[in-house]
């Protein structure tokens, strides 16, 4: 395959940096692989990117095999999805998922989690498929199970943070009791099969609805004064580590203490219309750049401080065929051309000492023709 050098180009240009070693470890945020779009580069390409920029954990909307292919024997750990909620509530089609999308890709291709559906759960939400969820989730995990996947692939879902009835202070945090019904169950699934709970967090959807309430310094992670829960007496300087605290405290009242919060979803628009404030590269890069900061330092929120956030950061790309308004198309940390949308020290961060000489181009640009 001969890939173009116009495409290559932005991403060479990133590796020359200066210094004389390159890190080896692999940076321990996620990215969402979105493809809601028609002008991406092909998967051969983003895996060559994301392996530049040493990011070793990549979810996926579905189980594209062109992209698990395209990342066979590489070092990349794939979360990848499963929508068909009332087809996997059949044992026998959950079984079959696996083996057509699973199964023909490992052990070259690293897959570590299944995501059957994503915020199934929600307000006014159609009640077939909040109850055929969590049947969903068991039929894979019993397929897992059947076919000697359990111990490396584990089985969640995604929920948005409306089933959360209170989230402020974090102690207080609470399930919306209209949903508790399948919230509790899955909990209990969680707590069974040592899987973590998802949530996609945006604080961004917080400041958009309420620019002149919410501090947009507590919402970026940069310095601000924060705010103190009054019955723990912990102090929170952003929304996010708030809003994670809030669900750890909501499965704490449902009797669940032993469920690992993780974020699938959060991030940043850098455009948006004019009704959407505070969405710019700026704040984007800002928001992004903290975040990606406090991962690096292992951080964990004041209710869990010993257990780093594990975050996984959308998007990868711009996606210009996502319908809504024109922040949903502009998450993407690069173009489809690869070039950066911002610089949030990304590569920095990932390849601090690198230096790469005109030989070394010269060869990376003829092995990849």
């Amino acid at each position: 395959m001969v890939m173009n050098s116009s495409w290559l180009q932005p991403i060479l240009l990133l590796l020359l940096l200066s210094g004389s070693l390159v890190r080896i470890e692999a940076l321990s945020v996620g990215i969402n692989y979105g493809q809601i779009a028609n002008n991406l580069p092909s998967p051969t390409r983003v895996s060559f990117l994301l392996q530049s920029l040493n990011i070793n954990r990549v979810k996926l909307y579905d189980a594209d095999p062109n992209v698990l292919q395209a990342f066979s024997n590489s070092n990349v750990e794939f979360i990848v999805s499963a929508g068909d909620i009332l087809n996997l509530s059949d044992p026998s089609k959950a079984q079959a998922w696996l083996k057509q999308h699973i199964q023909p890709f490992i052990p070259q291709t690293k897959i570590s989690c299944i995501i059957v559906g994503n915020e199934i759960l929600a307000p006014g939400a159609d009640g077939q498929l909040m109850s055929s969820l969590l049947p969903a989730m068991q039929n894979m995990q019993s397929a897992l199970v059947s076919l000697g996947l359990d111990k490396q692939i584990n089985v969640s879902t995604s929920h948005s943070l409306t089933i959360l009835s209170n989230s402020f202070p974090p102690s207080s945090g609470a399930f919306r009791p209209d949903l508790a019904e399948y919230i509790q169950p899955i909990l209990n699934f969680h707590s069974q099969v040592n899987s973590p709970f998802l949530i996609n967090a945006y604080p961004y959807f917080a400041y958009k609805g309420s620019p002149n309430d919410v501090s947009l310094e507590y919402v970026l992670l940069q310095p601000n004064q924060g705010s103190v829960d009054p019955n723990t007496n912990l102090n929170y300087d952003n929304m996010l580590f708030a809003q994670i605290d809030a669900v750890y405290s909501a499965m704490k009242a449902l009797g669940h203490s032993d469920i690992e919060v993780k974020i699938s979803e959060t991030g940043w628009p850098s455009k948006g219309d004019t009704d959407e404030p505070g969405a710019s590269p700026e704040n984007a890069g800002i928001y992004n750049g903290n975040l990606l900061q406090r991962i690096e330092e292992k951080q964990g929120t004041p209710m869990k401080p010993s257990v780093p956030i594990d975050i996984f950061v959308f998007a990868l790309f711009n996606e210009n065929m996502k319908p809504g308004p024109t922040s949903e198309r502009n998450y993407g940390l690069f173009y489809p051309d690869g070039k950066p949308v911002y610089n949030i020290g990304l590569m920095r961060a990932a390849l601090p000492e690198l230096r790469i000489s005109a030989s070394t181009i010269n060869e990376t640009k003829a092995r990849l023709s």
